[in-house]
């Protein structure tokens, strides 16, 4: 299995070579790894105690944030070393204050984890949520270096559990401690003999927390909202959109905000042609702004902070790969509508339960979720309070994970 794994490896570079010509996010994954062992060793101060936090992307950095500034708040004797997998986290999260060195993690072979770990020596190493890299892992193991793992899932059809599975379970060894998300998950390494999991929850609540504490006032938005009522639709794709403007045309009390997920001309246009009320960019937003229904956001780093002025919330991405980030509008207490595809994420499945979310597969279905909130505000009062209590009540896995890696600190 180790074979075929450094097999794939190799084809997987390969691959991604092959396709750099006409793919961008190929060349960014290929370029950003040239000449980064020269790099790491001019930046990287030889004498400085490392904690190595890896994600894979700009999501599991969102979850990894509130540990990573932790840390730097309470243990100022170590630096942070970030590393992303993804070209969607490195690109974005490149200059990141709260690290202190940041770069691409060289691909898993034998050669690369040895040498990069000459470099950093890491006394600690937090892989955020998952990416259970074999080589370096196991390189880790050999020179026992403190590891864990954070905001970690497991579920009974991943490969941990499989008859096939042997190499990763045993990749598992290299964790002092997993701290998991879930019950679910804890019984089910307990079932392979693992007694160092901890369930701490996800860290995302915290760092959603920290986001809503620090909301920025938005005077377009302020404008544009007026004395409307405002529903958000974050990190849309095409088939959210189709809805998002037929509730638009059969609303035009409410105003409405639109963050595609992409900034595709085509489908911008297609909003801006297709809403009867107006719609206008927020780059081209005028002192007329509230004129328009619907403001396109084409602008990266505001969402979070429009959250605040909704009383209503759809997230993207549920009639694709899967939804997007929930929690952001969930603690702002908004309840949210997203397409079928959320199965993967518990924090969407718990918001199901409770009344607090409503998974759509329609326009049909998104009226009858959506009318029953805009007509009765005691319903929405309701629906709202709930977002908010779950949000409030599940944070706190940073802490958790701080007092069990620095006992001391306590």
């Amino acid at each position: 299995m180790r074979c075929l794994y450094n097999i794939g490896i190799g084809v997987y570079r390969v691959g991604v070579a092959a396709v750099c010509p006409w793919n961008k996010k190929a060349k960014l994954w290929r370029d950003g790894r040239k000449a980064i062992f020269e790099r790491m060793r001019s930046s990287i101060d030889p004498t400085a105690r490392i904690i190595w936090v890896h994600a894979a992307s700009l999501g599991e950095f969102e979850q990894g944030r509130p540990i990573i500034e932790k840390i730097k708040a309470e243990r100022p004797d170590y630096k942070i070393l970030l590393t992303f997998f993804s070209p969607s986290g490195y690109e974005i999260r490149k200059n990141y204050s709260g690290a202190d060195y940041i770069f691409y993690m060289p691909l898993d072979t034998v050669a690369n984890a040895r040498e990069f770990l000459d470099i950093v020596k890491p006394e600690i190493t937090i892989f955020v949520k998952y990416e259970f890299w074999i080589n370096f892992l196991s390189e880790l193991k050999a020179r026992r270096c403190r590891c864990f793992v954070v905001s970690a899932i497991f579920r009974q059809n991943s490969i941990f559990f499989k008859s096939y599975g042997e190499m990763w379970r045993k990749a598992l060894d290299t964790f002092e401690t997993i701290f998991v998300q879930d019950d679910n998950s804890l019984s089910l390494l307990s079932k392979l003999g693992y007694n160092n999991v901890v369930v701490a929850g996800d860290t995302r609540f915290d760092r959603v927390a920290q986001i809503a504490a620090a909301s920025k006032k938005l005077d377009a938005i302020e404008q544009f909202k007026g004395e409307s009522r405002l529903f958000v639709a974050g990190s849309t794709w095409g088939a959210d959109e189709d809805i998002i403007i037929e509730a638009a045309n059969n609303n035009p009390d409410i105003k409405f905000v639109i963050a595609p997920h992409e900034m595709e001309e085509s489908r911008i246009a297609k909003i801006e042609a297709s809403v009867k009320g107006g719609a206008i960019r927020y780059t081209k937003a005028d002192k007329q702004i509230d004129r328009y229904q619907v403001l396109i956001l084409d602008t990266m780093g505001m969402l979070s902070s429009v959250y605040r002025y909704a009383q209503f919330a759809y997230i993207g991405g549920g009639f694709g790969v899967g939804i997007h980030n929930t929690l952001e509008a969930a603690t702002f207490g908004l309840p949210i509508a997203f397409g079928p595809n959320y199965e993967k994420f518990k924090e969407a499945r718990d918001m199901v339960n409770l009344g607090a979310a409503r998974s759509i597969n329609n326009y049909t279905e998104f009226d009858a979720w959506f009318n029953p909130l805009k007509e009765d505000d005691k319903y929405l009062k309701k629906v709202s309070n709930i977002s908010k209590e779950y949000t409030a009540k599940h944070q706190g896995a940073t802490e958790i994970f701080f007092k069990t890696v620095f006992p001391e600190s306590k």
